[in-house]
C-alpha cells in the first residue's frame, strides 16, 4: 500500500513536463477533490484539476518541481518546492496573457495536502507570483508586458 507521501510523489510526477499525465494527475483526487491556486484565488474540480498542471507546462516546456522537504503528519501532507522552467509559451494569468519572455524561473513554493483513503481531496498551491514575475523580467512593468483579450 502507498503511503501519503508516496502519493504526493506520485503527483508531482506527472505533473513534470518530461512525463505529464494530466488523466493520472486527476485520477489521484477524491471525486470531491480540488486543487486550490491560491494566489490566483481559484479551486478547480473534476477535469478542470488538471488546467493548472496543462498551463504550466505549455508556458513552461520544461517545467520541473525541486521538492526540497515533505512533511508528514497523518493525512496531511507539506512540500517545501521550488518550481523551475523555462518562459517559452503563453502564461495565463487573471490580469492578461504574458508571451514568453525566454527567462527561466526558479521560485519558491510550499504545497499543502490532505488525503483521505489514499486520494487527494484538498491541494492548496501557495506559490509566489510576485517572485515569479520578477524573475520573468516583467515585474518592473507587468501592464506593458501582458496582452489583454
Amino acid at each position: 500500500m502507498l503511503t501519503n507521501e508516496d502519493i504526493i510523489r506520485s503527483l508531482y510526477a506527472l505533473a513534470e513536463a518530461s512525463s505529464k499525465d494530466t488523466d493520472k494527475f486527476i485520477s489521484l483526487f477524491a471525486e470531491d477533490g480540488y486543487f486550490y491556486d491560491v494566489p490566483g484565488g481559484r479551486k478547480y474540480y473534476g477535469k478542470e484539476i488538471g488546467l493548472p498542471v496543462d498551463a504550466m507546462v505549455a508556458a513552461f516546456p520544461d517545467m520541473h518541481r525541486e521538492l526540497y522537504d515533505i512533511y508528514v503528519k497523518d493525512d496531511v501532507v507539506i512540500v517545501e518546492l521550488a518550481l523551475q522552467g523555462t518562459h517559452k509559451g503563453d502564461f495565463y494569468m487573471a490580469d492578461g496573457i504574458l508571451p514568453a519572455t525566454g527567462e527561466r524561473m526558479d521560485a519558491p513554493c510550499c504545497d499543502v495536502f490532505h488525503l483521505k483513503d489514499g486520494k487527494v481531496t484538498s491541494f492548496h498551491c501557495y506559490n509566489l507570483p510576485s517572485v515569479i514575475l520578477q524573475q520573468l523580467g516583467v515585474l518592473e512593468n507587468l501592464g506593458a508586458a501582458l496582452k489583454r483579450g
